[in-house]
């Protein structure tokens, strides 16, 4: 999708006060309405107006549209950053993660339909919105579970119209086996209700941190596994990480580098479980030295091998 600068647009700073916003809007949509301006491209710059002005004027929409970056230019293909909204709390549908094709359907499927309790409602005593959250955690967690702490930010509108970041710091309870994409419901944990209506609910989108070893697929975990040349050729046996704890793994002989050796079982726990896979990557060792270059040197006579021998047809 392509960026839009919705504060350039409207002809105003990123600090703006929301009231600022509203004034900028209202009188470029006098200016530009198709019923009263003469301008050829009238009718764009109203629906232009009316697509920045709905993003800004809602805390919610214009926080998370700040937190994706200010260095982009209008016109530029755009995808948000990674994990941008971690720990952002809203109360949107949390669909932010779907392919959009343009700035406006992204935001309208995050924050479009608001999602609020169920159960008696009344103009005074009305149960809060429904919340959401992603959170980051580790591959381990999932494998034990785990007690953690984290930390929210909630758009809020302060004393002088300006949109802030609100912090929480909440203890919450990772069960065993949750996967990318499930969510943690805290009860009572969302918006303020009215009156005497309750609080509405707080759901945590699991997703994982990115981890320097192993990588998630579901409920399958990978590793990319390190052998020496002679591991692969004459097989060998090796003591292996794993995010429950090392273990030993058979390299059968003849190994080819990609080749995928699989632990049943091994994945992120469940009914059923997943797996682990560990993908082999033969290493070389340097030829840095006199004798390992004697000893590759040995290596090139010992065999007749040509790795480009499919080439030639």
């Amino acid at each position: 999708m392509k960026y839009k600068d919705y504060y350039a647009i409207l002809g105003v700073e990123r600090t703006a006060a929301q009231e600022d916003i509203r004034r900028a809007y209202r009188k470029l949509a006098r200016k530009f309405h198709p019923d009263v301006s003469k301008a050829v491209d009238a009718e764009d710059r109203f629906k232009e107006l009316g697509e920045a002005y709905e993003v800004l004027k809602n805390p919610e929409k214009r926080a998370a549209y700040d937190r994706m970056g200010t260095h982009w230019r209008s016109g530029e293909d755009f995808q948000p950053p990674p994990n941008w909204d971690e720990g952002f709390e809203f109360s949107g549908t949390g669909e932010a993660s779907t392919a959009h094709a343009s700035l406006n359907e992204f935001f309208e499927a995050m924050f479009g339909g608001a999602r609020t309790a169920h159960g008696p409602r009344g103009p005074s005593h009305s149960m809060g919105e429904d919340h959401h959250a992603k959170v980051l955690i580790d591959v381990e967690d999932a494998y034990r579970g785990a007690n953690r702490s984290i930390t929210l930010q909630l758009p809020v509108i302060d004393a002088r119209g300006h949109v802030q970041l609100q912090s929480r710091t909440l203890n919450i309870s990772i069960p065993k086996g949750v996967r990318a994409g499930q969510h943690l419901r805290l009860a009572g944990q969302g918006g303020t209700g009215t009156g005497s209506g309750p609080a509405g609910d707080l759901y945590l989108e699991i997703a994982f941190r990115e981890h320097s070893r192993f990588h998630v697929d579901g409920a399958d975990v990978s590793l990319d596994l390190p052998v020496a040349p002679w591991e692969a050729a004459l097989g060998a046996r090796v003591t292996v990480p794993t995010p429950d704890g090392w273990v030993e793994v058979a390299v059968p002989k003849g190994s080819a580098g990609g080749k995928r050796l699989r632990l049943k079982g091994k994945g992120i726990p469940g009914n059923p479980p997943g797996d682990m896979y560990m993908v082999l990557n033969i290493v070389l060792p340097p030829a840095d030295s006199e004798q390992a270059r004697a000893a590759y040197d040995t290596m090139r006579q010992a065999f007749n091998f040509d790795p480009r021998s499919r080439f030639s047809g």
